[in-house]
Parts: structure tokens; C-alpha cells; sequence
């Protein structure tokens, strides 16, 4: 695909529809602007991160200032992947300014403690319910200038964060089946959780699946690949677009990944070869990424973060999305992200 070029005028569309746009193939006024912005969004904005992470309308109203501030292109329910843990049962804490973490394991004996897995109903699940008010808060209050995206744990994340990564690997080999039948139960209530989400105004669904990037390409075609791609077509029947989110170094499986048929494709910093993965895109599919978010947008000079944006929008023919390879850390100057943006418009 030819190299997406940008016009002059860089007031002439939207975050939403610049977003749009460009996933379509489409020419842009400059790059959308997608930043992972979390932590530091607690750091910028004085918001306490416990409330970030429960309370809806702080989150909605923190994440809005700050892609004002940034000049970003989406809103995100983004905070930490317990929001579905916990609603099957796994023991979160939430500090005041810190990443909430897990005080216990779900399941300790996957030979019993599986059968006990049950679908959480989302009433009665604050975390998810939560992620609903949160965009239907974003839908009331910049439905129609950011490009705003839900999200859901992939089948491999959730079940590590339910047993501990570490247990979770060695069951694929040692008890697969029983891996496979909690998947079921974790995949359906992230198709349950999907619909909820798209049904409240999410224009798009992230799909994080971190742990996939450890166990290599074999494993997750058994285990995540088939899974996901229904997830990505349940979301695209539902009129969203999909976003798969794999942290780490995804070489290996990154075929598969573009091939579950998801409309943005994350690929972290460890990932280097953006050329490659851009040759296997289809029409209507983009990357996003995959700057270092610490040595190059936390660290760097504005200069280097330019030319890391110029370089990837190079090898990609122009079909990444401007971001990192995952979260902004905090402590990030505010000069760099602004450098970050100005860089989207090349």
C-alpha cells in the first residue's frame, strides 16, 4: 500500500475522524495520535489512581482533559487489567497512587478450581460495570471528537491473571484441557462485556492479551488465536472496529495476530520489524506503536522522538498509528509527549 501522505491544514478534522480515516486508507490532515496514557494521567492532572482506576466519571472527565491537553485522538477506558478479574473473584488492592495488583490467586488447583469458574453477571460486577459508565460518560461528553475505545482482557491474559503467569504457562502443557474449558467461561463474558461496552457508544474494542507473547507461536494458535479472532468478529458484527493489544516481543506470532482480522494492531517496541508486519496488513487494517516509551518518548530528546515517528511512518508505508509500544510511563516530560504530537504531523 502506497505511503499515506498528510495535508497542510491540520485543524481540518477530528481526533474521531482522523482515526476513522486513516484506518479506511484514507488521506488525513496529519497521523492520529494515540498515546497509552494511565499513570501519568493520575500525575498530570492531580486525579488520585485508586479513583482513576473505580470511579467512572473521575476517570471520563480525567481522560478527556488530558487528551485536550495533548491534542490526542481517542479516549480509552484504560486503567489496569483487573476490571474482569475481580469480577470473577480474584482478591485486587487498589493504593491511592500506584498500579492496583493482585492479593491472591483465583485459581490455585486447576484440577477443582475451574469448575467453579462462573460468568460474572454484569450487574453485579462494579469494575465492568464501571468501564460501561465510563463510556457512556465519554459518548455524553466527546461522542463525536475522539475516537473512543472500550476494552477486554484476551483469553491467555485473564486466565494468567486468574492462576499467576507463571502456573498459567506450564498448565498448557500439563492440564490443556482444563485451560481450555476456563477459557470458555472467560470468553464468554468478554463477548458479554464487548457487547455492553458497544452497545453504551464504544466506537472501538481493545483487546488486551499480554501473556501471549511468552509462549510462543505453536501455543497460542492452540490456545488464543481462534479465540480472538471471534472476539474480533463479534465486535466488528456489533458495528465497532477491534484493536489487539500483545505486549512484548510479538515477531513470532504477529501473522496470526494481523489474521484474527483486527482493524489496529499494536506492536511494542521489542517487535522491530515494522516493514514486515505492514506487508502482511489488509485493507482497512493499520499498526500502532512502536516507539520505546521509555528510552526514546520518556528519555529522549524531542529531536530523536521525531525521528523514531519519522522512521516507522518510512518502514510502514504510512500505516501506523502514532504511539508507543505501550504505556507512557510517568515522569515523562510534558515536552515530549507535546514533541510526540507534533510529530504525527511529519
Amino acid at each position: 500500500m502506497s505511503l499515506i501522505t498528510c495535508s497542510a491544514d491540520e485543524d481540518a478534522m477530528n481526533g474521531l475522524e482522523r482515526t476513522l480515516e486513516f484506518i479506511k486508507g484514507n488521506r488525513v490532515d496529519r497521523l492520529p495520535y494515540h498515546p497509552i496514557l494511565m499513570r501519568i494521567v493520575s500525575e498530570l492532572t492531580g486525579v488520585n489512581y485508586r479513583d482513576f482506576c473505580l470511579d467512572p466519571l473521575i476517570h471520563s472527565d480525567a481522560a478527556i482533559r488530558m487528551s485536550e491537553m495533548l491534542d490526542c485522538d481517542w479516549v480509552t477506558v484504560m486503567s489496569d487489567p483487573y476490571a474482569e478479574a475481580e469480577a470473577f473473584g480474584l482478591p485486587v488492592a487498589y493504593p491511592d497512587n500506584a498500579m492496583p495488583h493482585e492479593t491472591g490467586l483465583l485459581i490455585m488447583d486447576p484440577s477443582t478450581d475451574i469448575d467453579n469458574l462462573t460468568v460474572p453477571r454484569l450487574q453485579d460486577a462494579h469494575r465492568m460495570r464501571g468501564r460501561v459508565e465510563q463510556i457512556e460518560h465519554f459518548v455524553r461528553l466527546c461522542k463525536d471528537r475522539f475516537f473512543i475505545v472500550g476494552w477486554v482482557e484476551g483469553p491467555m491474559a485473564e486466565y494468567a491473571d486468574l492462576r499467576g503467569l507463571g502456573p498459567a504457562c506450564l498448565d498448557l502443557f500439563d492440564c490443556p484441557e482444563r485451560v481450555h474449558q476456563a477459557m470458555d467461561v472467560i470468553m464468554e463474558n468478554a463477548l458479554n462485556f464487548i457487547t455492553a461496552q458497544v452497545n453504551a457508544g464504544a466506537h472501538c474494542i481493545g483487546i488486551g492479551d499480554a501473556a501471549c507473547s511468552q509462549i510462543g507461536p505453536e501455543l497460542y494458535e492452540t490456545f488464543a488465536f481462534e479465540r480472538e479472532r471471534e472476539l474480533v468478529a463479534h465486535t466488528h458484527a456489533l458495528g465497532a472496529l477491534a484493536k489487539i493489544h500483545i505486549c512484548g516481543n510479538t515477531t513470532s506470532i504477529m501473522p496470526n495476530v494481523i489474521e484474527t482480522g483486527a482493524d489496529i494492531i499494536d506492536v511494542d517496541h521489542l517487535a522491530t520489524d515494522m516493514a514486515g508486519f505492514a506487508a502482511l496488513l489488509k485493507p482497512g487494517q493499520v499498526l500502532c506503536g512502536n516507539a520505546d516509551p521509555v528510552s526514546i518518548i520518556a528519555k529522549g530528546s524531542p529531536e530523536r522522538i521525531r525521528q523514531t515517528v519519522r522512521t516507522i511512518h518510512e518502514q510502514t508505508r504510512g500505516r501506523t498509528i502514532v504511539s508507543a509500544g505501550c504505556e507512557i510511563p510517568p515522569g515523562t516530560p510534558v515536552a515530549n509527549l507535546r514533541a510526540f504530537r507534533e510529530a504525527a504531523g511529519l
